[in-house]
Formats: structure tokens, C-alpha cells, sequence
């Protein structure tokens, strides 16, 4: 058989080559997969009313002056959608503590003027600064829709407070009633606070019962009278205290409590009503009609 093939020109291939690997210098950049787009989400800092400074040692906001935000995607919308998380009435702090870029910090335990600000931030970089909503004339009664600039909110920061009560340490205060002449000591409230002092208030709807808002507001942030901290003391107190002393308490605490104001201005077109009011805040505020 040999013979023959080699009578009739017949080749015989070489041993076939191994098979080549490819390697940097053979292989085009478009044989190569391009890797896959990542995006990222953009932060901001918001500025605290507190400036940290009423913030116990070990928390991670102690003497910060600001405090970083991501910026609103639509994840979070599915969040501040949610049926279930609205029905709890914690859909907005499960947003509030998604969008905190370091974890550590709990909303419940902000200071309500830094939740606050951070609210109105949120609001602003998802939705923009006007917030248009239905509004009721004190005067004439007429409802419609009027707009707010929420870029005119004003920051009272705790350095511009001259309050003349005295900081105990953790955000708590010294503050004299002037008619009954007992010291009482008060605390700043949280997030935590606010939210039960809903709970509280939606009970008492829910079982027909009298509104008591100052009340459970004076129960949430009075922590001893004289420097006596037992409930019953502090009870006896505010169910006694006379509406001079109230008012008193009332407004020194808005004192000294580092805040957000969104006190605007207010034209009604109907009556012409102009005054200053408190920018309400509805379901317009994160679900825009628009």
C-alpha cells in the first residue's frame, strides 16, 4: 500500500499542529466581552440643625456637622408605595434609613430637626423644590392648590439659639416654670418619640377619646420636675400645670430645639388673604400628582 500511494504522488500530511491558544497579542479588542455598565448613585450632605452636638458620645452623628444622604431612586419610591409599610405608618422612616449611607445610624435615634432636614433634602433631590398641594384659607375657607418653594425652609442651627436654659448634657435642658417655680428638666426628641407620640394619638381616635396632644407631648419630653424623675411627680405636674406655665414650657422648647421652619407665606386668591403659615405637610409631599 505504501509503495503504491508513493507511485501515484500521493502526500501524506504532516502531523497536524496543536491548537493555538489565544493569548493578549493575537486577540482583537472585539473579541473581547465588554464588561457591564455599573452605575452609581449620587450622595449629598445635608447640613444638622444639632450640628452633632447634642448627641451622646459613641453615636455616629457626635459633633457631626453633616451627614450624607443617597439620592432618591425608584427602589425608594417602591418603599414609600408599599401598602403594608403605609398601613404601619413606617413607610417614610424605611425610606429615610435606605437612603443614610452609613448604616450605623438608626433614624429613630435622629434628633427630629436633623430627620427633618433630611426629609426636606430627599424631597427636594427627587422630586425638585416646588411643592404644590390643597390648602384651606383660614379666613374665607376656600381649598386649592397652592405651591410652596421648599428651598425657603429656614434652618434654626443650634450655635444661633440664645437660650438661656441650660444644656445638662445629651440634649437635655434645665427650664423654670414661672408660676408654679419648680424646675423642670426636658429632653430634645427623636424620631422614636415623634413616632409614638402618633401611636398614642391614633389609639385614642381609634377608641373615640378626647385629644390630648399637649399632654403626651409634655409625658414624652419632661424627664423629672426638681430633679426628681418618677412618673407620678411628673404626671401631677402637667395635669396641674397652670396655661401660663404651658405656654411657657411650649415656647422654650421651640427655643431651644434646633430646627427646620417652613413657615411661607401664604396669598389666598380668592379673598386675598395674605399671612404666614406652616407649609402642611400632605400625601403631596412624596407622592406628587405630578
Amino acid at each position: 500500500m505504501r509503495n503504491n500511494e508513493d507511485r501515484m504522488g500521493v502526500q501524506h500530511p504532516s502531523e497536524p499542529p496543536p491548537p493555538s491558544t489565544p493569548n493578549a497579542e493575537n486577540t482583537s479588542s472585539s473579541d473581547v466581552a465588554p464588561a457591564p455598565l455599573q452605575f452609581v448613585t449620587p450622595t449629598e450632605f445635608v447640613e444638622l440643625p444639632t450640628k452633632g452636638k447634642y448627641y451622646p458620645e459613641g453615636h455616629p452623628l457626635h459633633g457631626e456637622e453633616v451627614i450624607e444622604i443617597r439620592y432618591m431612586t425608584a427602589r425608594d419610591e417602591d418603599i414609600l408605595s408599599s401598602r403594608a409599610l403605609l398601613k404601619k405608618g413606617i413607610a417614610i422612616d424605611r425610606f429615610l434609613q435606605n437612603i443614610l449611607v452609613n448604616k450605623q445610624i438608626r433614624v429613630d435615634d435622629l434628633y427630629v430637626g436633623d430627620k427633618n432636614a433630611i426629609i426636606i433634602a430627599s424631597r427636594i433631590n427627587g422630586y425638585g423644590n416646588e411643592y404644590a398641594t390643597r390648602v384651606t384659607c383660614p379666613v374665607c375657607g376656600s381649598a386649592g392648590e397652592y405651591s410652596f418653594n421648599l428651598e425657603e425652609a429656614k434652618v434654626s442651627f443650634v450655635e444661633e439659639k440664645d437660650s438661656k436654659n441650660e444644656h445638662v448634657g445629651d440634649g437635655q435642658f434645665l427650664v423654670t416654670l414661672p408660676k408654679m417655680n419648680v424646675t423642670v428638666t426636658v429632653r430634645l426628641l427623636t424620631g422614636a418619640d415623634e413616632r409614638k407620640m402618633l401611636q398614642v394619638q391614633e389609639r385614642a381616635r381609634k377608641q373615640k377619646l378626647p385629644e390630648q396632644t399637649l399632654t403626651t407631648q409634655f409625658k414624652m419630653f419632661i424627664v423629672a420636675v426638681n430633679g426628681d424623675a418618677d412618673r407620678q411627680v411628673i404626671h401631677s405636674l402637667i395635669q396641674n400645670m397652670p396655661a401660663s406655665d404651658s405656654r411657657h414650657l411650649r415656647d422654650v422648647y421651640k427655643d431651644l430645639a434646633p430646627n427646620v421652619d417652613l413657615t411661607q407665606w401664604y396669598d389666598c386668591e380668592v379673598c386675598g388673604n395674605e399671612e404666614e403659615m406652616e407649609v402642611p405637610f400632605t400625601t403631596d409631599f412624596f407622592w406628587p400628582k405630578r
